[in-house]
């Protein structure tokens, strides 16, 4: 079969009826299905090493550190870099770190720290693999498909997670805490094939390609300039904070507070993923009667129920009932996030904004798991499940002042309405800093309107390359007004020009409007002289 394929003739037809994204999808089944079999082993066996509630926390927080650790450089990475190939190697890694787990559980040598050192082993390269793979989604289809297909994903996962937690419950219970770490090793096999066939068609530039460092500055400058994606690092960092707890503190509850088995641990887990999947199935249609926020505070409010349900309940089917409305909540939460934080990202700096994305993500379920881990220590796993759910409640304040973008999201295409700039002399791409200068005649009744317009395209200016931007108007002739910006080099004034997208260019023309010239505004590229020694 050809492993070239063309993403045009799929694209209209549906996310599955693309043939890579459909393999992937399938691939992604599977491999979550060995990773929910590996947490059940992990958690069951720390529990058997070592009952303290910490150390059983812990094992939720060697998940989670390595994402908020490597996320951003794992971002950096998956934007100037071939992000097939960064998948093919973070897969490769988390097998052999999969299947040498299983060699040490099998030979009985695995001791709490050994458990906790892979655990983490493997987070490493599943941190590698996540800005990547988010990334390459919009790849595989068009932008009216993404909503749909981030669905999809999530609902992959979650099937995994219906039917991985039991079956790895069963695979315990029967064979060990091994044998889940070996189901899970070969799972890994059908991503690296899949991704083995793709032959991926990279964006081509005529530009160099970026530096790593310079490339991880520039995606922390565009999330520090992008409204939409502060509202989403916000947003998920003070849900995931308080809703890690369900994850950190679950395997205590099955076992010092239900006195039920790893199986049982799997059920409940299983129960959250058919919500989950039920959740992947519903929400597009809530979607299209209500915005993301709104859902988002019917799902916090469920969760923080949910929580108070495990505090105080000990009869487990109406616990599995409750963890079947927390897979709802929990997937409606995470698409809605994920969703708005795909919408606000152009693809030049995507996998650097999921990537900070996902470090808040991570970083908040891994201090959160230390927190509700230790809060239980300390005095008992209800008095930590209630606080997580008086959290949760108390973090729905921030839907005030952050609102998440709609799942339409921004025009992000790139606009190309910058011209090349004119030169007479010679320039080198390492030459900088550039001053660019704007010179607008404005009719000065309408100054306050122009100004207006003026200060909300400086965020555009500064997540797109500037490292400085200013205003100046002319004393003797109030009509002229300069707006100017530095770039760093002229190599990055160069890539700006590439950066910016059609939102950009709309802020641009409302500017544009108030100048009163018939001519454009005088543009002006200067070079900054050192003298030569």
């Amino acid at each position: 079969m050809n492993a070239r394929i063309d993403m045009r003739k799929e694209a209209a037809a549906g996310p599955l009826h693309n043939s890579v994204f459909r393999s992937l999808w399938l691939a992604t089944i599977v491999s979550n299905i060995g990773t929910w079999m590996q947490d059940v082993g992990s958690s069951w066996l720390m529990t058997s090493l070592s009952p303290a509630p910490i150390m059983v926390a812990l094992v939720q927080a060697a998940t989670t550190l390595p994402m908020f650790l490597l996320a951003i450089p794992a971002g950096a990475l998956a934007d100037v870099f071939d992000r097939r190939k960064i998948l093919l190697v973070s897969q490769v890694w988390m097998f052999f770190s999969a299947l040498l787990l299983a060699f040490l559980a099998w030979q009985g040598w695995v001791t709490p720290w050994i458990l906790l050192a892979f655990t983490f082993a493997l987070s490493i390269g599943s941190a590698i693999n996540s800005p990547a793979w988010q990334a390459i989604t919009p790849e595989l289809v068009s932008k009216e498909q993404l909503p749909n297909a981030i669905s999809l994903q999530s609902s992959a996962i979650n099937i995994a997670r219906s039917i991985g937690p039991a079956l790895g419950g069963l695979v315990v219970a029967a064979q060990g805490p091994h044998a889940a770490f070996l189901l899970n090793a070969m799972t890994f096999l059908g991503v690296v094939y899949v991704l083995f066939r793709w032959r991926r068609e990279a964006e081509k530039s005529v530009l160099p390609t970026e530096r790593f460092f310079s490339a991880m500055k520039v995606g922390l400058r565009y999330v520090r300039h992008t409204a939409a994606l502060q509202a989403v690092v916000i947003r998920t960092g003070a849900f995931m904070f308080f809703g890690s707890a369900i994850w950190g503190l679950l395997p205590l509850v099955v076992k010092q507070e239900l006195n039920q088995g790893p199986l049982s641990l799997g059920i409940l887990l299983g129960f959250l993923g058919v919500g989950a999947i039920t959740s992947a199935i519903l929400t597009p249609k809530l979607r299209k009667k209500m915005a993301s926020d709104i859902i988002v505070l019917l799902a916090t409010t469920v969760f923080a129920c949910v929580f108070l349900g495990f505090a105080y309940l000990k009869n487990f089917p109406l616990l599995c009932v409750l963890m079947f409305f927390a897979g709802i909540a929990w997937l409606a939460n995470l698409s809605s996030f994920n969703i708005a934080a795909q919408s606000s990202s152009p693809s030049w700096v995507k996998a650097r904004a999921l990537s900070i994305y996902l470090v808040v993500f991570f970083g908040s379920m891994s201090l959160g798991s230390i927190v509700w881990g230790a809060l239980a220590t300390q005095f008992s796993i209800s008095i930590s499940l209630t606080m997580a759910a008086m959290g949760c409640l108390v973090s729905l304040i921030t839907i005030i002042p952050y609102k998440l973008a709609s799942s339409e999201g921004l025009e992000l295409t790139p606009s190309h309405h910058w011209y090349p700039p004119f030169t007479q002399a010679e320039v080198t791409h390492d030459q900088g800093p550039v001053l660019v200068t704007i010179e607008y005649s404005v009719n000065p009744e309408q100054l306050d309107s122009f100004l207006k317009a003026l200060y909300a395209l400086r965020p555009s200016r500064l997540r797109s390359g500037a490292i400085r931007w200013e205003v100046y108007t002319d004393i003797a002739e109030p009509s002229v007004v300069v707006e100017q910006f530095v770039v760093e080099s002229w190599l990055e004034h160069l890539r700006q020009h590439e950066r910016v997208t059609l939102e950009d260019k709309a802020a641009q023309d409302s500017v544009n409007q108030f100048h009163t010239k018939p001519s454009p505004p005088v543009v002006k590229h200067m070079i900054y002289c050192d003298r030569k020694k």
